[in-house]
């Protein structure tokens, strides 16, 4: 995003919390979500997009969550798994990818989605004329 020109002029501020205690503390993931769907989950991810709204006061916010690779996958969640949340005008919608390559190609096709998701959901909220709460 930081590469788009005039961007500032939509885009704030971002957050990354790698770990666990970084999602906890700065989006309020609660630690039950974490335990009981694991941190790759799109529970985490909806949960991780609400903190964001609400902490960056933004009507709008996407969070990701995944397994780049090389290690770390399992059997529920591959490498390549990446769970997605977007939150427009207080609605939420969230999905689960599996997308295949090295980290570097699983990372740039799970941010390529993520915008791409967002753009949509906003132009759904915005066409259904979703109400904020």
């Amino acid at each position: 995003l930081c590469d788009i020109a005039g961007i500032s002029k939509y885009f704030e501020e971002g957050f990354v919390t790698y770990s666990e205690d970084a999602k906890i503390k700065n989006l309020g993931v609660l630690p039950e979500t974490i335990e009981s769907y694991g941190v790759v989950s799109c529970e985490v991810a909806e949960e991780m997009a609400i903190g964001a709204c609400k902490s960056a006061n933004a009507n709008c916010a996407i969070a990701t969550t995944g397994i780049a690779g090389p290690t770390g996958g399992t059997e529920e969640n591959p490498v390549g798994t990446v769970c997605f949340a977007c939150v427009v005008r207080n609605q939420v919608l969230t999905e689960r990818m599996i997308f295949e390559g090295n980290r570097m190609e699983i990372r740039m096709q799970a941010a390529v989605y993520a915008i791409e998701m967002l753009c949509d959901y906003i132009e759904t909220c915005y066409e259904d004329g979703v109400e904020e709460e």
